[in-house]
């Protein structure tokens, strides 16, 4: 019989030398963390003032602008999602038109914005709460009758509740969520609460200044699950590493935006960096890497605070939100947990006392009132002013689907979910 000589010790080790030598290797190839994983810039987000007789001059000297940043950003590493142009309050450039001309108009500007790919945010119907209900009801014919124009009504600001315009906005959203195919048309648009101007996200955007100016808005989900997956429930620890990674990305991108500000002239406003999540980075997986359970279980709070502080310790021109977003039927993982009832709205606003989610892409019963919504709109923008931060309200109530069934959205942003009961 064939034996094997038993190996000496030299041979030994040989073999542990040559062990240590391949994971050594490995670890000094292995990236950190600011390499490995880079968020994405969600939205180069440029506002504008037009008129109606030169919109589309206006527009195009923002586009040879955002174009040349978006160049400018990606050279420097990071992959641009949108580029987008925000313009002052939709019914200032409509006034003296009638409510069919005004439509016919937003008609135009939504063909130019589909045909430069440029998403494009008309502003709030109302600023102070004082402006009536006209512009809230041509807002509802709008949303009902274009596909790419986003906007938003505001409904808490300076610190007051604006409890005329959250009845209105529930009347607008129950009739597009009617009137609109799987009723996609609310997730053009948003209420928002104590939200300031030139946010770079999406629907709540807005501004009315003078123009001439950008700011930038990041999409690092994928940058927070692998510090957290680095540490696993490591408060103090995961804390440290994520600002430092966040902070390192940021500081990067605001280096490149301030270049091309003085390149193109315009102002550099600030970045909202904000983990958003997409459906191939899941802000609701990274919170689960941290704590080892379903997202809604105990630690979900903490997380949602480390992840604002980490944001808010990046030493750059912060605006908008800064603070961590939880879209439900944008996050697959979120989602998931939403039909299974792990998380409903009540915990949504919880995490907002620590984060700066608000009530974002939330499924509804295609019943619900408009009471029942108001009431959703009035609790929003009470933590809004309680709290005095920026919160937002994107409801989707789903006609035709009552509580048990699941979402028929065919959109490549949105992730379908099943409808929870109502509180």
């Amino acid at each position: 019989m064939h034996t094997t000589k038993p190996a000496g010790p030299g041979h030994s080790y040989a073999i542990l030398h040559l062990l240590y030598a391949s994971a050594l290797v490995l670890l000094t190839a292995a990236p950190t963390t600011a390499q490995a994983q880079k968020p994405k810039v969600r939205a180069i987000t440029a506002f504008v003032t037009i008129e109606r007789a030169t919109y589309k001059e206006t527009f195009a000297e923002a586009l040879k602008k955002l174009r040349a940043t978006k160049a400018a950003v990606e050279r420097g590493g990071y992959d641009v999602q949108t580029i987008r142009i925000v313009t002052q309050p939709f019914w200032q450039y409509t006034q003296g038109l009638s409510r069919q001309q005004a439509l016919a108009f937003m008609k135009e500007l939504e063909a130019l914005a589909v045909k430069e790919n440029v998403d494009t945010n008309i502003g709030p119907a109302t600023l102070t709460g004082r402006e009536g209900a006209a512009g809230i009801a041509l807002l509802t014919e709008i949303l009902c009758n274009t596909q790419a124009l986003n906007a938003s009504a505001i409904i808490a600001s300076d610190g007051k509740i604006h409890w005329e315009t959250i009845r209105a906005v529930a009347k607008l959203i129950k009739e597009v969520s009617a009137r609109t195919p799987h009723s996609r048309g609310t997730f053009n648009f948003a209420a928002t609460a104590m939200l300031a101007q030139q946010a770079p996200f999406y629907p709540g955007a807005y501004h009315t200044g003078p123009g001439g100016q950008f700011a930038i808005g990041t999409e690092a989900a994928n940058v927070v699950e692998e510090v957290f997956r680095s540490t696993g429930y490591n408060p103090a620890l995961a804390e440290e590493r994520l600002a430092k990674a966040i902070s390192a990305h940021a500081t990067a991108i605001e280096k490149i935006a301030m270049t091309a500000a003085k390149d193109t002239g315009w102002t550099y406003l600030g970045i909202d960096v904000t983990p958003a999540p997409s459906k191939g980075a899941s802000i609701g997986a990274a919170i689960e890497a941290f704590t080892g359970q379903r997202f809604g279980a105990s630690g979900t709070m903490t997380a949602a605070a480390i992840v604002t502080r980490a944001i808010r310790a990046a030493p750059v021109k912060h605006i908008g939100y800064t603070g961590l977003m939880l879209p439900v039927l944008e996050d697959e993982r979120l989602a998931q947990r939403w039909s299974e009832g792990a998380i409903n709205m009540d915990a949504l606003l919880a995490y907002s006392a620590v984060c700066g989610t608000g009530l974002d892409t939330v499924p509804l019963p295609g019943d619900i009132s408009e009471e029942q919504i108001a009431r959703i709109l009035g609790d929003v923008a009470t933590l809004a002013v309680k709290w005095q931060k920026p919160l937002t309200a994107r409801l989707q109530p789903v006609a035709g689907k009552r509580a048990g069934e699941r979402t028929e959205f065919n959109d490549p942003f949105l992730v379908n979910a099943t409808i929870q009961p109502l509180p």
